[in-house]
């Protein structure tokens, strides 16, 4: 057990022990090119209380962004903010892009640490709320989609505030235990990715994100890099590809 809980680098473990929450920021990198049609390299860079302690460059083919931008296959290290040491890292194979409904060629994501495993991202089969779990050492430890209701088959766009008002323009995406049966309506939840609305001009000239990443109690180290990925998956193939679809 104790060999479990250690996973990850020393810049990991430095970062986020202790801690419940973290903010990623997508920058502005190649806007220039987004206005043209051509989708640019995401950048992140990770905050903890407003400073920021880490950033990560995606590592990917131009021809894959341009004619495959829902769905390239990437890379990514997510590094310590001054030393470059790693933190996580990402890869996500090219796989059928997400869509209203899946059934097969489920989107995944691999998450690594240092050259140890921290988990799995992977799809899970849905019809109009997109749903995905999380794996550690193979076995499912937690299920994630965005709120919901109508019984689950819609997603709630309330559940931050009125989607018109204090609500406007922020996604969230629970965290569930794999084994909590019931994960619709208002069943509780442990944790969430939340994409936050930035300012109004990076909001239509570019597809710069925000996400805010509110980990379990009692989450190890290796299990809140797993959610860190999982920002950057949600981002991939809910947010790119529809800014490049709009665009």
């Amino acid at each position: 057990m104790a060999e479990k809980m250690d996973r990850g680098t020393d810049a990991l473990k430095n970062h986020v022990s202790g801690i419940s929450q973290m903010e990623i920021r997508q920058t502005r990198r190649g806007w220039f090119q987004e206005c043209l049609g051509c989708e640019a390299r995401t950048e992140f860079k990770y905050f903890i209380g407003g400073n920021q302690i880490a950033h990560s460059l995606e590592e990917s083919e131009c021809l894959m962004r341009f004619f495959c931008s829902g769905c390239h296959p990437f890379t990514m290290v997510t590094k310590e903010l001054n030393t470059d040491a790693e933190m996580i890292s990402v890869d996500r194979p090219f796989k059928c892009p997400s869509g209203g409904c899946k059934c097969c060629c489920y989107q995944e994501m691999s998450v690594t640490s240092g050259g140890q495993e921290l988990g799995m991202l992977k799809e899970d089969c849905y019809y109009c709320v997109p749903q995905f779990s999380a794996y550690e050492n193979g076995t499912p430890l937690y299920k994630i989609h965005p709120p919901t209701c109508a019984g689950g088959m819609c997603i709630n766009c309330c559940t931050e505030g009125n989607p018109c008002g204090k609500g406007c323009c922020k996604v969230p995406f629970w965290v569930f235990p794999a084994s909590q049966e019931k994960t619709d309506g208002n069943a509780p939840y442990i944790g969430k990715v939340l994409k936050k609305p930035k300012s109004l001009t990076t909001e239509i000239f570019t597809d710069a994100n925000a996400f805010e990443v509110t980990f379990p109690d009692g989450s190890t180290t290796s299990q809140k890099g797993l959610l860190l990925g999982t920002a950057i998956f949600i981002n991939a193939n809910f947010f790119e590809e529809n800014d490049a679809a709009e665009g």
